[in-house]
């Protein structure tokens, strides 16, 4: 009588080791899948085990990139802040002077954005751009008064070629907020003069400010958007009290002061 032995029983030919090896593999790779997904997928289910929401995580990776390029429109309001000089002080004394006073005026910006990574929160922002901005000053007529008073415009283009630091939170989902903060030097490379009456003050062409706001991530499927507001003060003193008209000589100190909101797509 043959005797069987265990090794014989549990023999397997090489072809059936391959064909099951491959079975295998292909069971475990839905599995592997699915447990991939469920980094970047949450679902919300309901008390009887249905499914009411699934939430996706966007962009998944987009913040190990060292650098993200991307664009931007913003929305301003700015004025001068205005110091008076000891001319303007002279001539309200007697009785002959002009009372001047900032208006807060709307205006439009468009840039270019390169973000490169720091670190896990930190960011460096260098957004060249062009700003179209419309500052007035309201001159109003105080005692007796012979020269014909007009209020005054500046309008400008102007190159601005921000540096900021970006500090954000940790993303929750497809939002985060965060917060900007740097320097801004700008420099004006035109002149809209439409009136020659309105337009006789004389400001400088550049300026130096310091920048600093708060905005919010928004992670779409291809792109990440984020609202910004933006808050900028001048620290170059734009002042030309050596020029010959009677509203530039009332300043001895003109500062800078813009808020923009800015929409930025990356």
């Amino acid at each position: 009588m043959a005797t069987a032995h265990l090794r014989h029983q549990l023999h397997l030919h090489r072809h059936q080791v391959t064909l099951r090896l491959l079975a295998l593999l292909l069971l475990a790779l839905p599995t592997a899948a699915l447990a991939q997904n469920k980094s970047y997928t949450k679902a919300k289910r309901g008390k009887n085990g249905q499914v009411k929401s699934v939430t996706v995580n966007n962009l998944p990776g987009y913040d190990e990139r060292w650098y993200r390029p991307g664009f931007c429109i913003g929305l301003n309001m700015s004025r001068y802040r205005l110091e008076h000089s000891q001319y303007y002080v002279d001539r309200i004394k007697g009785g002959t002077g002009i009372a001047a006073n900032a208006k807060v005026s709307p205006g439009f910006a468009v840039g270019f954005v390169n973000d490169v990574r720091l670190a896990d929160h930190w960011n460096l922002r260098f957004i060249p751009g062009v700003s179209f901005l419309t500052r007035q000053v309201e001159f109003t007529p105080v005692g007796s008064v012979s020269e014909e008073i007009n209020d005054q415009e500046i309008g400008s283009t102007q190159l601005d070629v921000p540096l900021l630091i970006k500090f954000k939170s940790d993303r929750r989902r497809n939002t985060r907020v965060y917060m900007v903060g740097g320097v801004r030097q700008s420099f004006n490379i035109g002149n809209r003069r439409r009136d020659p009456e309105r337009n006789q003050m004389q400001v400088g062409t550049s300026d130096f400010a310091i920048e600093y706001g708060v905005g919010l991530d928004l992670f779409y499927p291809f792109f990440k958007f984020a609202p910004e507001l933006r808050f900028s003060h001048g620290l170059t003193n734009l002042a030309q009290p050596g020029a010959p008209d009677l509203y530039s000589r009332s300043f001895q100190r003109i500062r800078s002061n813009t808020v923009t909101l800015y929409f930025t797509f990356e």
